[in-house]
């Protein structure tokens, strides 16, 4: 999964940018010549929501969430096994039924070729965001539990839980 990491990244890294170039330049303008960049809000604004969902697969991928663990920690091997696959089918299931209405949300802009109303750009393409990080925290999901589970499995055979993190 590198290069799975490694794209999570890259899309944190230069949408990061991209948002505080965009912003900047705004207020630069704003300020100096007086003239407010409209379409910038369109762009932010989409570009949030795909740092929201990209990010939220990273945390995923570095077990980064808060999360109230007594039962986990006071449970035997038994319980700290359903735990696991409780929570992280509950995040599955929500993480599907994200990326099933983002996809369906996309195919309905591209069928209507809808349009953002400041650049006049296909919808689509900003929306795709939704559909994109649902994606990818979906497969984070599957993956922490594999990796959970196995961790929970392998206690007490000489395999520390705490390496996870």
């Amino acid at each position: 999964m590198k290069f799975l990491d490694y794209f999570e990244e890259i899309i944190l890294s230069v949408t990061f940018a991209a948002i505080t170039f965009i912003t900047f330049v705004n207020i630069v303008s704003r300020n100096l010549v007086n003239l407010s960049l409209s379409f910038t809000e369109e762009i932010t604004v989409n570009l949030l929501v795909l740092l929201t969902f990209v990010g939220t697969a990273l945390g995923v991928r570095r077990y980064a969430h808060l999360g109230f663990t007594l039962l986990f920690d006071k449970g035997n091997k038994l319980t700290k096994k359903a735990i696991v696959i409780i929570s992280s089918v509950a995040s599955g299931v929500l993480f599907a039924v994200l990326l099933y209405y983002g996809i369906d949300m996309v195919l309905f802009q591209m069928q209507i070729n809808q349009t953002t109303p400041a650049l006049g750009m296909p919808q689509w393409i900003l929306s795709s965001a939704l559909p994109l990080g649902a994606l990818l925290c979906l497969i984070r999901t599957v993956q922490a539990m594999l990796e959970e589970y196995k961790a929970v499995s392998n206690e007490g055979n000489g395999a520390k839980g705490d390496e996870l993190v």
